[in-house]
């Protein structure tokens, strides 16, 4: 794409890295100091975008990789964001809920004024949630001595968050293959469709998928999966496992592992849990037609390869799990603007937003002959591109 070098020299290190220490007092009077950090990517597109996880193994380069992750993510679906993202090591199963507000409330002490609603909006991420953010953005509107509700995303509904947030990732995901299914020229009813990871993400895009006539013939969980070619009822599976704390003994299908579901024959194969699933010691066996990265990083450098070569199309996780973040952006503009959508509304405006990013990078995949991680980089880095230069190097 012939990349301006003053671009790629901007964009090759991050704005800013943070790390520090967070103080808290136990529930049992001792005091312990736990490693934090935040890395601020590039803001040239606006504000820093990404996640705060609580994680044993929180570490600076994957916190620093996943904040450039988030530069590019924000800049595939064209929203005013730039990336950043930040992480505390800490177990937080192991933590009180009164410990765990201390934390929260002393992680955003640490960094004020740096993050903000014009400066770095924090989201949920591995080991945080709603809980998490609504004592966040409690903190920072006292710090600031204003209700600043848009200096974090992925709130509680009474603290305006968004209608929409909790299917977001599902949802957007599900409007990437309605579009990558009529590039195949598949029909939605004959369309095989095995989804690894049946959490928040993947049950939405299974149900959803579901509903509109595509056959779901494989789900699994973090201990194993079933199949079923005649079909599965993701809501169905959903409750099953609810009540019984395993997807085994699903009436009507048959138990099968996590690498199976990888292997099994189907026209789109959806790895929704976790990163590095697909190998080069697996990807030879991958049989299906296309690929759909909703977790993060789910398929290796060196498997890509192999599935290139097989002829199997990637749509990668920086444009197929981008439906979250694009949502938070609404979050922010809600709040800032001091309205609130309804759900309808809210899908209303993310499915252009997928449907019209996805054509974009189809066509330079299309037209340059590159993968479409390829392509979505070069989408990205041609956004990325015109708004550095226009406003100075």
């Amino acid at each position: 794409m012939k990349l301006d070098p003053r671009v790629l020299e901007r964009l090759s290190r991050p704005d800013e890295i943070f790390e520090f220490k967070i103080p808290v007092v136990m529930d049992d009077g001792t005091n312990r100091e736990f490693e934090a950090n935040r890395v601020q990517w590039n803001n040239a597109r606006g504000p820093y975008k990404g996640g705060i996880r609580f994680h044993p193994q929180v570490d600076l380069d994957e916190v620093k990789a996943l904040a450039l992750w988030m530069t590019m993510k924000t800049a595939v679906v064209g929203i005013p964001f730039g990336g950043g993202k930040g992480g505390v090591a800490v177990d937080p199963k192991k933590l009180s809920a009164t410990e765990l507000e201390a934390l929260s409330r002393g992680y955003v002490r640490a960094l004020y004024p740096a993050i903000g609603e014009t400066r770095d909006i924090p989201a949920p991420d591995v080991g945080t949630g709603g809980h998490e953010m609504a004592w966040m953005v409690d903190e920072i509107s006292k710090l600031s001595k204003e209700n600043t509700f848009g200096a974090f995303t992925g709130k509680p509904l009474a603290l305006y968050g968004s209608e929409g947030r909790g299917a977001a990732t599902g949802q957007g995901g599900f409007y990437v293959l309605d579009q990558l299914v009529a590039k195949l020229n598949l029909r939605a009813p004959l369309t095989r469709i095995a989804v690894q990871g049946i959490g928040n993400v993947g049950h939405h895009f299974a149900r959803l998928a579901q509903e509109a006539g595509y056959k779901i013939i494989a789900l699994s969980d973090s201990k194993g999966g079933i199949v079923n070619e005649g079909g599965l009822d993701p809501v169905e599976v959903a409750a099953w496992k609810e009540e019984h704390g395993t997807l085994a003994g699903f009436p009507g299908a048959r138990p099968i592992t996590n690498a199976e579901l990888l292997e099994i024959n189907c026209d789109i194969l959806a790895p929704a849990a976790l990163e590095g699933v697909i190998t080069a010691e697996n990807a030879p066996r991958v049989s299906a037609r296309a690929i759909i990265e909703l977790a993060n990083g789910p398929t290796t450098v060196e498997a890509e390869a192999i599935l290139t070569a097989k002829h199997i199309p990637i749509v990668p996780d920086i444009l197929a799990n981008a439906g979250g973040v694009t949502v938070s952006y609404f979050e922010w503009v809600q709040n800032l603007a001091r309205v609130s959508w309804s759900e309808a509304e809210v899908l209303a405006k993310l499915e252009p937003i997928m449907v019209e990013n996805f054509d974009a990078i189809w066509n330079i995949h299309s037209d340059h002959k590159v993968g479409l991680r390829t392509a979505a980089y070069v989408h990205a880095l041609g956004r990325l591109e015109k708004t550095i230069l226009a406003r100075g190097v």
